[in-house]
């Protein structure tokens, strides 16, 4: 009886054991579940932003770089090479907010680093803050992230903390050190040119700077940079990625007759703004490095029981790319010393703060145009958008269509906002009048596409540059007309590059994990820019940012 029992209890056991295989189980041990693990956070996030820095610049210069900088983060972190940026205006401010919102100017309200106020009827800074005064210089300093209208990933670390760790932004340009930090940062830092030559702040984080800063405004460092020569790095016979050291795209420093190396800097600063001539060449991305340093080691960053967030911001990459172009000696030999940076920056984290202690990842806050002029002497499309012209061609139609040269009340960031009181005066019909106004500046010169801004309201573009618009698009601030120039036609000089399309050379940027937590690799997989912060909080498990729109990159995680 005991057999036929034993054997009935076996029987039972072994169908269930069917059951479960054939609907596909799987019974997790609980020594796997999350519960039973101890999850414990890196001690510090430093988040690396080169600003202007295109993708090919990691292939372009890869054979001048050294070991232990960007090739160290491409062969021992997860590098995605196939990263855009998914929204038009890519400039400084909204790239910047959209890599750490994880989302676009429609929801986190940066849609530009200037913007023209239609409540206030006047140009408006993204940071400018009259609430606030400057902390440790006389100007320069009052400005807060309070246009920012969702959360950081630094904000919802600090949340997820009960308020503890800090979160710390620093740049030579202000938006760019306090747009990343967040609302609830501890402190930003950036420096004031002129005749300051000094890191400040604002009465938004603090009253006063700490000891550690004003220690560091004190040092010299500033005045060490700029009474040397900038010569490049290695031979210049060896600079063979760009072109010859004096061509006819690169801009000119006030007091230098032609754009060619050397450059005596003790010199040119006298004509230049003094302290300001830091941030246009490479030794304003060391000094950032420099004040990287003091603030780990001030702060004591990555070394309680709580994660910090560092944010730091590389801005003389773009400057100098405004200067001088994307193909020139000066742009190459400032990547050449940005790597350096790079290697100097993780041979201080992995001392100061441990290798197994840290997760960072290095981005770019958008990439640039080849110079137009240039392309246009090897017979490639390009050219320039004049904005007298334009303007000029607008008040005719406005003149011919409705009688009046008074129903635009500003042009600018490529879109037209519209004089409502007149266009009420006139007893028109507004979005009429925003959709004649789309059709009509399509004939005008090098003016592409063109939506109204109640179009993008009531209809959804999946593809395509209409979708980048929209994405760029933010109802309650942008404008009524938007249009685009040709493929590789800017406002801007003839010499030098810039930014600000939806077109591939303006979104094109590197992103690399490297650290804690990171798995070694490389990608093509296409991957948006806000898709960095939504990985951040999944590999953090705190909360998203308040606006997210983004998705984790799950391969990239261990």
């Amino acid at each position: 009886m005991k057999k036929l029992l034993f054997l009935l209890v076996l029987s039972i056991s072994f169908s269930q054991c069917i059951a479960v295989k054939s609907k596909k189980t799987t019974i997790v041990p609980a020594s796997n579940s999350i519960i039973e693990k101890e999850f414990k956070r890196p001690k510090l996030i430093v988040g690396i932003v080169v600003d202007q820095m295109r993708y090919d610049y990691l292939i372009k210069f890869y054979n001048k770089y050294g070991e232990n900088g960007f090739k160290k983060l491409m062969k021992q972190g997860y590098n995605l090479e196939n990263v855009h940026y998914n929204y038009i205006p890519t400039y400084t401010a909204v790239g910047h907010t959209s890599i750490y919102t994880g989302t676009t100017p429609t929801n986190h309200g940066i849609i530009s680093n200037n913007w023209y106020d239609k409540y206030e009827k006047k140009s408006i800074y993204c940071v400018d803050d009259k609430n606030y005064k400057t902390v440790g210089a006389s100007t320069g300093g009052e400005k807060s992230p309070y246009r920012m209208l969702t959360t950081t990933v630094s904000d919802q670390l600090r949340l997820a903390q009960n308020m503890k760790g800090k979160s710390i932004g620093i740049s030579i340009k202000d938006r760019s050190a306090i747009l990343p930090a967040g609302h609830t940062a501890n402190a930003a830092y950036w420096f004031e040119g002129g005749d300051e030559g000094k890191f400040i702040s604002s009465t938004f984080y603090m009253n006063e700077l700490p000891k550690w800063v004003s220690d560091f405004n004190n040092n010299g460092k500033a005045n060490e940079y700029l009474n040397q020569t900038w010569n490049t790095y290695y031979d210049i016979n060896s600079y063979t990625e760009t072109l010859p050291d004096n061509n006819n795209y690169e801009g000119l420093f006030k007091g230098k007759e032609t754009p060619t190396f050397p450059y005596n800097l003790a010199e040119l600063r006298k004509l230049n703004g003094n302290y300001s001539l830091l941030k246009a060449i490479p030794f304003g991305n060391s000094i950032v490095t420099d004040f990287a340093e003091a603030t780990i080691i001030g702060e004591n960053l990555g070394m309680s029981n709580f994660t910090d967030f560092l944010a730091i911001s590389y801005s003389s990459t773009d400057y100098v790319g405004h200067q001088f172009g994307v193909d020139a000696k000066e742009l190459e030999d400032t990547y050449i010393r940005m790597d350096k940076e790079i290697e100097r920056l993780i041979l201080l984290l992995d001392t100061k703060v441990g290798k197994e202690n840290y997760t960072l990842f290095l981005t770019a806050d958008h990439a640039a145009v080849e110079v137009p002029a240039y392309l246009n002497s090897l017979k490639i499309p390009g050219g320039y958008f004049n904005d007298d012209e334009f303007k000029t061609n607008l008040d005719k139609i406005t003149l011919e269509r409705f009688n009046s040269t008074e129903l635009i009340e500003n042009i600018s960031n490529y879109q037209i906002y519209l004089n409502k009181e007149k266009i009420k005066e006139l007893k028109l019909d507004a979005n009429y009048v925003s959709q004649v106004i789309a059709d009509e500046i399509l004939n005008i010169n090098n003016v592409y596409k063109t939506v109204t801004g109640h179009t993008l309201q009531t209809t959804n573009f999946d593809l395509g540059v209409l979708q980048t618009l929209q994405n760029g698009y933010n109802q309650k601030f942008s404008g009524d007309v938007l249009f685009v120039p040709n493929p590789t036609t800017i406002s801007y000089d003839k010499t030098g590059s810039t930014h600000g399309s939806g077109y591939s050379y303006d979104t094109h940027v590197p992103l690399i994990f490297y650290g804690n937590g990171i798995k070694k690799g490389q990608s093509d997989n296409y991957y948006p820019i806000i898709d960095i912060a939504p990985t951040l909080t999944s590999f953090l498990k705190i909360a998203q940012t308040n606006g997210n729109t983004g998705k984790p990159i799950i391969e990239v995680l261990e």
